[in-house]
């Protein structure tokens, strides 16, 4: 891994810097989210159409630049120091991989050079609470097709909730509701999973859905963060089109795509935290040099230094952890770029969860110490830390929490693959005395454990 930038990734990072200075400050923010969209129309156009961040990680063929993950990152970087609302997450993080892994090449075609230019907005949108698990994020997608509503349960498993898809006549009809939609208010076009096939062969799919299709109900909801505005979807009798190959073993795998998608945007929201985190500090550390007490900064207390230098600490870590993430991800993709799968190859390890999870407590510690330090102004709503707070529990909420993502990532790596196999053992030797043999418990060496069973 090269740590350096390149002069092109420089030259993003200090275009965006100077459009977020100028055009998201604290009072910038609180009217954007107000408005109908929930974000700055013109700021979207200006960092769309001129800028064309939707498709800075979109192959050239597609109509995007052909950067890779590690770019996006950067400007999601910045855009996070301002906390500046936007679709960006939503459908560059979210949508895009997804249309790229499954879509067919007319769809390519007819849709992704409009996602490129910011014409054309997307959301995808998961049945229940379980976005972070539909994504891979705190937990993996089972690959044994035999047991489709085990794994699928994050789509509503089948049962009555969710979103139910049938055909008739070659027209699928989707029925059902979807709440916490990240953008599904504003968003044009829905990549809205369903389940088909009844309960006994249940199985998710994706299929695409207008954002003004008839019989479609959007309610835009009232969020902790309202700088991540989500929807209340009511899909009555809808009209969809599928996205990908309803038979089984043909295609790309939509579990597969779920969970590509979901090391990107896990990337993304990382470096995204990295930067409010960023911004939290700065305001912070900059308002103790001023405000005095008993005659002397506070910033001068030891107690203070100690305090913000653990938080710097912390910034910098999940900083480091995210620029991995992001090189980790492009290195999957082969040639460091995404591809048309939406998968990528096998170079680099999946750190996108482990890297948002820190990302996420940093912005957190950053916050809180933020409330803390400026004193009584800080409890206020008229002041903007609330805001550095409200971003980082919302996204925890949305795609964490960061205990789970922590758990899945040291899962994923095999850190308790000892204790795994030795409860194995137990429970094996548990139902021994069924089968007629003595109720012994052996204990196994596994990795990190002595022949003994203790873990040292």
């Amino acid at each position: 891994m090269d740590a350096a930038l390149t002069a092109e990734q420089d030259e993003i990072r200090r275009t965006l810097r100077e459009i977020v200075t100028k055009r998201c400050g604290p009072d910038d923010v609180k009217a954007a989210v107000r408005t109908p969209a929930g974000y700055d129309a013109g700021l979207w156009a200006a960092l769309a159409g001129q800028l064309g961040l939707p498709g800075l990680a979109l192959p050239e063929r597609h109509g995007g630049t052909g950067c890779g993950t590690l770019e996006l990152a950067l400007a999601c970087e910045e855009l996070g120091q301002g906390l500046a609302p936007s679709p960006l997450i939503a459908t560059a993080g979210l949508a895009t991989p997804l249309l790229l892994a499954l879509g067919t090449p007319r769809r390519h075609a007819e849709l992704l050079p409009r996602v490129a230019t910011g014409e054309l907005t997307a959301a995808l949108a998961v049945p229940g609470a379980a976005l972070a698990t539909a994504l891979g994020l705190v937990g993996d997608h089972e690959d044994d097709r035999d047991h489709r509503a085990h794994r699928d349960h994050w789509a509503g498993g089948g049962r009555a909730g969710g979103v139910q898809a049938r055909t008739a006549d070659g027209v699928w009809r989707l029925y059902g509701q979807v709440d916490q939609v990240l953008d599904g208010h504003s968003a044009e076009l829905l990549l809205v999973a369903a389940h088909t096939g009844g309960f006994a062969r249940s199985r998710a799919l994706l299929f695409l859905v207008r954002g003004d299709a008839p019989g479609l109900v959007r309610v835009r909801q009232t969020a902790l963060d309202e700088t991540r505005p989500r929807a209340l979807l009511e899909l009555r009798d809808v009209e969809g089109e599928l996205l990908g190959d309803a038979e089984a073993g043909t295609g790309p795998d939509v579990g597969a795509a779920l969970a590509g998608t979901g090391e990107r945007v896990a990337v993304l929201l990382a470096a995204e935290a990295v930067g409010a985190a960023d911004r939290a500090l700065a305001r912070t550390v900059s308002y103790v040099k001023e405000r005095e007490q008993f005659g002397r900064a506070i910033g001068s207390f030891q107690a203070v230094k100690h305090r913000l230098a653990d938080v710097y600490v912390r910034v910098q870590a999940a900083r480091s952890a995210a620029y991995y993430a992001a090189w980790a991800a492009d290195a999957r993709s082969g040639d460091g770029r995404v591809d048309g799968d939406g998968e990528g190859g096998e170079g680099g390890e999946r750190a996108g969860g482990l890297a948002l999870a820190q990302g996420l407590e940093a912005l957190r510690t950053a916050a809180a110490e933020a409330v803390q330090l400026h004193g009584g102004i800080g409890f206020t709503w008229e002041h903007d830390a609330h805001l550095y707070l409200k971003r980082a529990s919302g996204d925890e909420l949305l795609f964490g929490p960061v205990h789970r993502l922590r758990a899945h990532a040291a899962e994923r790596a095999g850190l308790f693959a000892g204790e795994g196999a030795d409860r194995a053992e137990g429970a094996a030797a548990a139902r021994a005395p069924e089968r007629g043999a003595p109720a012994v418990r052996v204990v196994g060496a596994g990795p990190g454990r002595s022949a003994g069973g203790a873990g040292r």
